[in-house]
């Protein structure tokens, strides 16, 4: 019922309309999530020139016709609102007078034999552009991608030269070096067969370092559909330049710690704020008095990047702020990019980038900049020095911890989890999981989404209680830990919640593919359904359990994968496992063969080769999964009497 109503609404706006406004959703949708929350609804509605206090727009959700309850909206639910707010307060006449004429974008109809008539896909020629000068500048090396590049940005190359997955493959190993395993991906002349693994593989390896790759497949990006293929490798490109942007890589970042504020507190910083205290740090020591507050419509005219970039570069780079003189924004924008260039920094952005905002783009190109060119030494600016502060609070964050916070995010969670302890203090990354694993759990009339200043830690502690009674519901093992600890981040305790939810998520998608009538699939049964698929397949390998010592040298594993896909696993390649090099090479080796095989694996090798028992029955639960979902597809659907 409610979808034919969004149909309806949705047939009094244009097509013109509809791609405008699907511009707008994509410029709130900064991570690629596909969702913005209920809580941005107010500045997309202000882009097309409806604004209203977020009192208004909450009330206005609760008393329509609307089934949104999880907090965020996908295009769909944002159309429909849209056009509801439109009948309301009749603003339609605005819309055209408040989007910018959509420049640089090009549309795509449906790409597939599902695809409905006359659906287009609107794409952003000037990403296109940037991520294609991006994989040219930092693959042309790479000997495997020489008949690739370079790329031509201004035609569909990157789209179809994608299709393999081999330039993927790589770009996931440029942003999480050692992702895959080389000896994995297919290369020379491929068959159709090679390059749906290639794809599967980059798929998977993607999904395992936080990329969200919900309705992304191997089909999608063989096909080349240009909106996925982009939104997969910003995703990608995005987690790379932001990975080092932490206080471990460079603890020159205390710097930008503000007096008489707690290391705790700055450490909670995203990626994007510390780049911005980061600008602002080098904004104050040069001749320029600006701050900003972000990166769309503070730097569009240059000159916080004019300063930015002579306050970086070393001196002998002959960088000047001569642009600033210049009196036409586009012109400005251009000669500032080529100061960048004068460091090797003129990447993602062009002139009509920087005057027009894009924030994607502006934030990738800070984010190299500080990767290029910190800064956050001690030098002449009489700077302060990072041992002035206690470094006694800074911990590196574990590969567990790492590990936790990749596949939350991969679950599309919103907003993305950065510090896997202070990012669940409200409870509310941690209602959005429970919905994942088992849809209608949460009853979201009992979790508070805004906080009252007044009372903010009761009602945080409010909703961690609500989510430790959701796990105790779900017959997580949660004995001695409560709602306080969840909120004072409690190492311990709250890793033991979450393990358990990345646990319940992945043994109740095998219990659907395993049985049918609703029972959890044991730990022990994945144990001997491996064992005895391991023996069905003439294998020599077994285990005793996931603590088996001999699970270090990765053989079950290996022939496990090979066991479910016969003839997969190169032999040549895996090693006797007697050092722990050997053991290394050949987890590696099992965990890319897994995921290159349709496994959905989030564990590391470390895991493999120090025996971690709950990591080691992820992956087996996974390739048991796979095995499963493998079986389905070949019995085809089942009939309905």
């Amino acid at each position: 019922m409610m979808a034919s109503k969004h149909v309806e609404r949705q047939e009094s706006l244009t097509k013109d309309q509809i791609d405008d406004l699907e511009e707008v959703f994509k410029k709130i949708d900064a991570d690629g999530s596909g969702y913005i929350s209920v809580s941005e609804l107010g500045d997309a509605l202000a882009i097309v020139g409806l604004k209203l206090p977020s009192y208004e727009i909450r009330d206005f959700i609760a008393t329509s016709d609307t089934k949104i309850k999880d907090e965020k909206l996908d295009f769909e639910e944002f159309l429909g609102l849209y056009v509801l707010f439109k009948d309301r307060y009749d603003f339609g006449g605005k819309f055209r007078d408040q989007i910018t004429t959509r420049n640089g974008l090009d549309n795509y109809g449906g790409m597939s034999a599902t695809s409905t008539e006359g659906t287009t896909h609107s794409v952003r020629k000037e990403e296109q552009i940037a991520f294609s000068k991006w994989i040219n500048r930092n693959l042309s090396s790479d000997s495997d991608c020489g008949h690739y590049l370079p790329l031509n940005p201004d035609s569909r190359d990157l789209y179809v030269k994608c299709y393999d997955g081999i330039l993927l493959c790589k770009m996931i190993n440029l942003s999480q070096p050692g992702t895959i395993d080389e000896r994995t991906i297919n290369k020379g002349k491929l068959n159709i067969y090679q390059i749906h693994e290639n794809l599967t593989l980059a798929v998977n390896s993607a999904q395992s370092i936080g990329c969200n790759v919900v309705n992304i497949g191997p089909d999608d990006l063989q096909a080349g559909k240009p909106h996925l293929v982009l939104g997969l490798l910003w995703q990608i490109i995005r987690i790379g330049l932001l990975s080092d942007v932490n206080l471990h890589e460079h603890p020159g970042l205390l710097l930008l710690h503000k007096e008489n504020e707690e290391i705790g507190s700055f450490m909670k910083l995203s990626p994007e704020d510390i780049l911005i205290r980061w600008v602002n740090h080098h904004l104050a020591r040069s001749n320029c008095r600006r701050q900003i507050s972000n990166l769309s419509s503070d730097i569009s005219d240059s000159v916080v990047y004019i300063h930015l970039i002579h306050q970086i570069s070393p001196r002998d780079a002959g960088v000047t702020t001569t642009a600033e003189n210049e009196p036409d924004l586009h012109l400005r924008a251009e000669r500032m990019l080529q100061e960048a260039d004068k460091i090797n920094c003129r990447s993602f952005l062009s002139p009509d980038d920087v005057v027009q905002g894009n924030y994607k783009l502006n934030l990738a190109f800070v984010a190299n900049l500080f990767n290029s060119q910190p800064g956050l030494d001690n030098n002449n600016n009489n700077a302060l020095s990072t041992s002035d502060f206690d470094r006694e609070g800074i911990v590196e964050e574990t590969r567990e911890e790492k590990m936790y916070r990749n596949w939350m995010n991969s679950m599309g969670v919103n907003p993305a989890v950065y510090h896997l302890y202070s990012d669940l203090v409200d409870g509310l990354i941690i209602f959005q999981l429970y919905d994942v694993i088992r849809p209608g759990a949460v009853d979201w009339s009992h979790v508070i989404k805004e906080f009252h200043h007044k009372r903010m830690m009761m009602e945080k502690i409010e909703n961690c209680n609500y989510a430790v009674k959701l796990g105790k519901a779900s017959r997580f093992s949660l004995v001695g830990i409560g709602g306080k600890d969840i909120y004072d981040g409690n190492t311990t305790l709250t890793l033991a919640l979450v393990w358990q939810l990345m646990r319940a998520y992945t043994l109740s998608i095998l219990s659907k593919l395993a049985t049918h009538d609703g029972h959890i699939v044991a730990e022990k049964e994945i144990a001997e359904w491996a064992n005895e698929k391991l023996k069905s397949s003439g294998k020599t390998s077994k285990i005793s359990g996931f603590t088996d010592p001999s699970i270090a040298n990765s053989e079950a594993i290996i022939d496990l994968v090979d066991a479910c896909k016969p003839g997969c696993v190169n032999y040549d390649l895996v090693k006797a496992g007697h050092t722990d090099q050997e053991k290394l090479d050949n987890a590696k080796y099992a965990i890319s063969m897994a995921r290159k095989n349709g496994a959905k694996v989030y564990a590391l090798p470390d895991d493999i080769v120090e025996v971690k028992a709950k990591m080691v029955m992820t992956i087996f639960a996974c390739i048991m999964i796979r095995d499963f979902q493998q079986h389905a597809l070949k019995k085809g659907p089942t009939k309905k009497n």
